[in-house]
């Protein structure tokens, strides 16, 4: 202990308010304040002191003349760097089994800014989650969770609506529901989506501070949850009690139905853009736009090969598909 930073026992020294006026009093120098203070203050097993390292500090770690007493802490941005970029797969699907680490109110909140005219608003919280907890994905399963509940509510209607026969036809339909619309087509999009970001859409131009970083998997399949809130609003909420309408022959039924469709498809790929360009790192990523243009395209096709027999319903299609033995 450096003797010159021990507190004055004499009881003629000048009264002092805090050691601080100690240390300007002595001509000490303010770099051991610091550890002055933690040697005066009482021991309290339940609340460590927990000091930061002084600039003195810095320098001998990093290789400086001078020395000092105080020891070097580990900062949040030393230890981040160790962390694991992204959760893994089977990670997040361990926290979906535990109910008490989700937060469904914050969810439902997402799933509403998504439907609102500001959806990008959702994309704050993954740089949030980036800067504290060094990575982009969500670690609360809370927003699939609440998609899939969603998704078999909706699919067990529709099978009633349908008037499917047996209750196996209904499972069998929820999971077509689950896993070929909802995963298998979001796996898919986030494999693409990432492999198209990690290959092409890189900057190239970063200074030597940087860490290189890349579009993380599960932060792609969260892209595409984003995505799916107004596709699933569209095509399994509003075409619900739309259906005696949607599966007509009129050229009116074939518009309304095929307009659900283009708007939800266009609403899909809009938010997924959002997601892609809300990464810093990434540029370019108006190629996610491009899909709208084959959207509209098929669109007018289609309104203009109904009158030579050409116009295809969408709904009159998936209808066909799902429940067309």
């Amino acid at each position: 202990i450096d003797k010159r930073s021990e507190l004055p026992l004499s009881p003629g020294f000048p009264r002092f308010r805090s050691l601080f006026d100690i240390k300007l009093h002595r001509g000490l120098p303010l770099s051991n304040f610091c550890f002055a203070t933690q040697m005066a203050a009482p021991e309290n097993p339940k609340m460590p002191v927990q000091s930061r390292p002084s600039k003195s500090s810095s320098s001998s770690r990093g290789g400086g003349g001078g020395s000092s007493s105080l020891p070097y802490i580990h900062s949040s941005a030393d230890s981040s760097s160790h962390l694991s970029s992204a959760l893994t797969p089977q990670q997040y699907l361990q926290r979906m089994l535990d109910l008490q680490q989700m937060d469904l109110q914050s969810a439902i909140d997402q799933m509403r800014t998504l439907l609102s005219l500001y959806p990008q608003r959702v994309y704050k919280m993954a740089y949030y989650r980036k800067q504290t907890k060094n990575h982009w994905a969500r670690d609360d399963p809370a927003f699939c969770f609440l998609q899939l509940i969603m998704i078999t509510a909706f699919s067990i209607a529709y099978g009633f609506a349908f008037r499917v026969a047996s209750f196996s036809a209904i499972v069998g339909f929820v999971a077509k529901s689950i896993l070929i619309n909802w995963l298998g087509f979001g796996v898919v999009m986030a494999s693409v989506g990432s492999l198209i970001a990690n290959q092409h859409l890189m900057m190239n131009e970063r200074s030597s501070s940087h860490v290189k970083q890349n579009v993380e998997w599960l932060y792609a399949f969260d892209v595409h949850c984003n995505a799916f809130v107004p596709l699933f609003v569209l095509l399994y909420g509003v075409q619900f009690f739309l259906l005696p309408l949607v599966l007509g022959t009129s050229l009116l039924s074939l518009g309304v139905s095929n307009t659900l469709f283009a708007i939800a498809f266009g609403w899909y790929f809009y938010i997924t853009h959002l997601g892609y360009r809300a990464l810093p790192f990434l540029s370019n990523t108006e190629v996610f736009l491009f899909p709208i243009v084959a959207i509209l395209v098929i669109y007018v096709f289609n309104f203009v090969g109904y009158p030579f027999g050409v116009g295809w319903n969408a709904s009159r299609i998936i209808a066909y598909i799902y429940f067309e033995n």
